[in-house]
């Protein structure tokens, strides 16, 4: 059986931080400058959340609750609070720490800290002391090559902590006290929690400085506690041997919410079929087998979570994360509060079904074998779904208006449109997914390019599909068909999050295209992320995405945009498109245009959003009928700063003319010419579609050539920049990037290629300046592909 590994990070290997310089710092100087900073530093304003939950209703079943918590502890490391070499601190890490702490306390939460880094502080400040202790004629006589190889005695470490500690603290305070908030320390034995008294003693303290909205750092006291004892736990009581316990056990003695646990585990920890854990549950500690200890630290991760499982036992979550990361320390503790999915969340509640990292793997692994399928078995998937959506189309129609009467309430018009089934735009659907299935039959595995190199050394390029797609799209179940017959065309696996207002739709249409590809045996190829998973969490998937389409509004599309870390996300935030109506244009085909443009669905990404008009044609019956078709059709205009010019009263200025209106509204905007129409659509436009109305040949090639954007129309409504209207069948999405595929998506923009080289034995060296064979580069014709590969039908 595979074992699994627990890690301590995201999803992130760990990434060595540039070394601090080594130096010594006087304590009490940065303490004074930090004071000085302070004394002109503006107090946090205090920001108000929602209901935090009261202390204490046990742990929390689910990440996204974590917001919830009110009283948290978070553990600091050794290695999270300490240099790389082991003597001193990590101030710039330190001091991101302190700031999120900071932060959360004044958000109304209750924060407390257990620190380590006491020994590592007091061992830099000892060694700094016995090198000063040298006399200058030791050092003298010693020779320079002597002083530098000098060995440093070894240091005790309750000799380092007890040197170490009130710098520790002194340095705390400093920086707690550029956000105005105070601080106390507390120094505790394993002897403090065994003794009634000393605990209900403890206890109160604690309460009190939460009250008066003090943050306690709490640390064992290394100057005087003896050597932990192996087995020296109890029935249900956790012996207090590192910070890890301590953290645990105050954690629960303090019934805190939660307990972050920061280290500096290396994420996947030991061999490469390590696996990230994300969610924690005790019942599947059997199948766990743990990496290696912290870095500096005197628990393993074994002691963590055990730690860990203790506190959970005891009502309060758990999260263990790496905290020294340099991508991700500056937002550990307060990503970890947001419920994002940063470390290993510990939870009594097992996840119901597999999680989404299990559904990626999942559906590569079926995807690579949809790929390997004869072109004809990919298409037969492709119909059969096709009639599904036929024969089922009564449980769909049910299931949608389950969706539509939640939604009706909460949704506008526009997304009701869109949410909206009909059996027209089922049997569209049908028609379209036809489409799609006989492109299928030509699509991966496709000779592009053959030529031969030299004699025997043939090169091929070939098109293959990209690996695994996650498709996010809002409240278009229609949406899901679509994409799901294009990923199964080019032998892609796919990831689907769809709106939750289209969950029962949703359902029932991936359990249709689940049924489609069985028909083959891939059945897992195409996943319906169903789970609690926020987006920004799904583009986290780096190491098993290889692609994100976001379908829906401009705000998510740029939104995932910047969440997504190192994966491709091919779409468009915006759809700025224009119409420019030139001097040599008909009239006839001007209001046609400009009314199917902006009218027919003005939600619609490629809906016209900025008519620009000629100066020659102000003024004029064209200019007027322009006018009288928008007002009928009761499109709201605003005038452009050129067009207001020319007003005495009239439209109201347009508040940017970069606006995606998204509804019956546009901008109207004059320019002198063509290059006027060009320039301005360059600047304010988003390479989405733009189109010239005109009859002047001449100029409406310059337009096609001189502007860049995805689709350029001469006498044509903008409308059609649709995967649908070009012939794609469907499309996965519209894309103004500015590589690999551009405007609408269909198929071959979801394939990629490989160069595939047949030879007999050469090698390099055959063809250096000494070899006997030279590069023919000679092109051959692209030839049918071997019988067994050809569609059947």
């Amino acid at each position: 059986m595979l074992l699994q590994r627990l890690s301590l990070c995201p999803r992130l290997r760990l990434v060595s931080g540039a070394p601090e310089k080594k130096c010594v710092v006087s304590v009490v100087i940065l303490c004074n400058l930090l004071m000085w900073q302070s004394a002109v530093c503006t107090r946090l304003p205090r920001v108000t959340l929602g209901p935090l939950r009261a202390v204490h209703g046990g742990p929390f079943a689910h990440r996204g609750e974590l917001r919830q918590a009110k009283r948290i502890v978070v553990k600091l490391g050794s290695a999270v609070v300490t240099r790389g070499d082991e003597c001193g601190l990590a101030l710039g890490r330190l001091a991101s720490i302190v700031e999120q702490v900071a932060m959360l306390q004044n958000q109304g939460r209750e924060m407390m800290i257990v620190t380590s880094g006491a020994v590592a502080f007091g061992k830099q400040r000892l060694r700094h002391e016995i090198l000063l202790s040298q006399s200058v004629r030791q050092a003298l006589h010693s020779g320079q090559n002597q002083l530098k190889d000098m060995s440093m005695p070894l240091l005790e470490a309750r000799a380092c902590a007890a040197a170490g500690q009130s710098g520790l603290m002194a340095l705390y305070e400093a920086m707690f006290t550029q956000y105005s908030t105070c601080t106390a320390q507390i120094l505790v034995t394993n002897l403090d929690f065994h003794d009634d008294q000393k605990r209900r003693n403890l206890n109160s303290t604690l309460q009190e400085l939460l009250r008066m909205n003090i943050v306690p750092i709490i640390n064992t006291n290394d100057a005087v506690v003896p050597p932990p004892e192996p087995n020296s736990d109890l029935q249900g009581v956790i012996s207090i041997k590192d910070n890890d316990s301590l953290a645990a056990r105050l954690a629960v003695e303090m019934r805190a919410d939660l307990l972050i646990a920061l280290s500096d585990v290396e994420a996947p920890p030991g061999t490469d079929d390590a696996k990230l854990i994300d969610i924690f549950y005790p019942g599947d500690q059997q199948s766990i087998t743990y990496g290696t200890k912290s870095r500096v630290g005197i628990g393993g991760m074994e002691a963590k979570v055990k730690a860990a499982l203790w506190a959970l036992q005891g009502g309060t979550s758990v999260v263990i994360a790496n905290g020294t990361l340099p991508k991700v320390t500056g937002h550990v503790i307060t990503d970890i509060v947001e419920g994002k999915k940063v470390g290993t969340f510990f939870s009594e509640v097992k996840p119901a079904g597999p999680t989404v990292e299990q559904q990626t793997e999942g559906a590569r692994n079926a995807g690579r074998t949809l790929a390997s399928l004869q072109p004809h078995q990919r298409s037969e998937i492709i119909c059969k779904l096709a009639d599904l959506l036929m024969e089922r189309r009564e449980e769909i129609m049910a299931a949608n208006k389950m969706d539509m009467d939640l939604a009706v309430s909460q949704l506008s018009p526009a997304m009701l449109e869109r949410l909206a089934l009909s059996p027209a735009k089922l049997g569209s659907l049908a028609l379209g997914l036809r489409q799609i299935a006989v492109a299928a039959r030509d699509s991966v595995g496709r000779v592009l390019r053959r030529t031969r190199l030299a004699s025997g050394l043939e090169l091929e390029q070939v098109s293959v599909p990209i690996g695994v797609l996650l498709v996010i799209f809002e409240a278009r179940p229609d949406c899901l068909p679509q994409v799901s017959a294009l990923a199964i065309a080019s032998g892609n696996a796919l990831l689907l999050k769809g709106g939750k207002e289209a969950a029962h739709s949703n359902r029932l249409l991936h359990q249709l295209s689940q049924e489609a590809l069985a028909l083959h045996g891939v059945g897992e190829a195409v996943q319906l992320v169903s789970t609690r998973e926020e987006v920004e969490d799904l583009c986290r998937l780096d190491r098993m995405v290889d692609l994100i389409v976001p379908r829906g509004s401009s705000q998510l599309v740029r939104e995932i945009q910047r969440a997504a870390r190192g994966i491709p996300v091919l779409g468009h935030s915006e759809g700025v498109c224009h119409v420019y109506v030139d001097a040599e244009a008909s009239p006839e085909k001007v209001l046609k245009i400009v009314r199917d443009s902006k009218c027919d669905y003005p939600a619609a990404c490629n809906a016209m959003e900025t008519l620009l008009i000629h100066r020659d044609i102000l003024r004029t019956p064209l200019f007027d009928q322009i006018i009288d078709m928008l007002r009928t059709e009761r499109v709201k205009i605003h005038a452009g700063p050129s067009f207001a010019s020319y007003l005495t009263f009239g439209p109201s200025e347009a508040p940017s003319l970069r606006s995606e209106y998204g509804a019956l509204e546009c901008s109207l905007e004059v320019v002198d010419g063509l290059q006027e129409a060009v320039q301005h659509i360059q600047k304010y436009g988003s390479s989405h579609t733009d189109a010239i109305v005109t009859e002047n040949e001449e100029t409406a090639e310059k337009f096609l050539q001189q502007l860049d954007s995805a689709c350029v129309f001469w006498n044509a409504s903008t409308r059609f920049a649709d995967g649908y209207r070009f012939g794609l069948g469907a499309e996965v999405g519209i894309s103004t990037a500015r590589i690999h595929a551009r405007g609408p998506v269909g198929l071959e923009g979801l394939l990629t290629t490989k160069w595939v080289l047949r030879g007999g034995g050469h090698t390099a060296a055959d063809f250096s300046e000494s070899g006997s064979l030279t590069f023919l580069h000679e092109t051959l014709p692209l030839t049918p592909p071997p019988a067994g590969q050809r569609d059947a039908n």
